[in-house]
């Protein structure tokens, strides 16, 4: 199925074994789509649902009414380790491009560029001296030798667009980067001191640990 096409308020049904009671289906509705911010992965693009997902159902399949495959229920949020209604499920995007890196190389290769950035806030447009509604992402740290580094992008660059879209959400940008395979091409426009720059990058694979970082931005929030 196509998790894309998803909308709040869809019916869906989880299948899984909660509790190891055996194969159980539940019924609920898209609660909210592209959930992030919760701590349980790096990459997190979640589908919401108040299907009843419980201790059991993680790795089950996430259907539409139809039947179709949209999700891979995954986690829940709870107080007391019971569904509380608010499930998590990885979309067959996401889930799909995984299992076949994993079929082909033996392990999920993502994309790396390798620099820590934040969101513009008003406070650093005014500093930066840039256009009230400029949108973008400020690159705080890059990663010595890393991708973005060997690129050219400095601390203090301003990250307004990749691969032609706008990079105004972090989440995106590093969803974005991480569906890129190592090796592909990325192109990069940054602001710096008022002029746009475009910067193709080279994307690397994303290492198991950190490498160390080699500059921070100057500039204080």
């Amino acid at each position: 199925g196509r998790a894309d096409a998803l909308r709040v308020g869809d019916i869906v049904l989880a299948i899984g074994n909660p509790f190891d009671v055996g194969q159980t289906v539940t019924m609920g509705i898209v609660s909210a789509l592209g959930r992030s911010n919760l701590g349980i992965n790096t990459f997190e693009n979640f589908i919401q649902t108040d299907a009843a997902i419980n201790p059991g159902n993680s790795g089950g399949a996430l259907v539409d009414a139809q039947g179709s495959l949209v999700g891979i229920n995954t986690a829940i949020f709870s107080q007391t380790g019971g569904s509380v209604g608010i499930g998590f499920a990885i979309p067959t995007s996401l889930a799909k491009g995984v299992m076949e890196q994993i079929i082909e190389y033996g392990r999920p290769l993502r994309g790396w560029l390798g620099f820590e950035a934040q969101s513009l806030t008003p406070e650093l447009i005014e500093s930066f001296g840039l256009a009230k509604d400029t949108a973008g992402l400020v690159i705080t740290t890059l990663y010595r030798n890393g991708p973005a580094h060997k690129a050219g992008v400095a601390p203090g660059d301003v990250l307004v667009a990749i691969d032609g879209k706008p990079a105004s959400d972090a989440r995106e940008v590093l969803l974005a980067i991480s569906g890129h395979r190592p090796g592909d091409k990325i192109r990069l426009e940054v602001l710096r001191e008022g002029k746009r720059l475009e910067l193709p990058a080279i994307a690397g694979e994303r290492p198991a640990s950190l490498p160390a970082k080699s500059c921070h931005s100057s500039r204080r929030t």
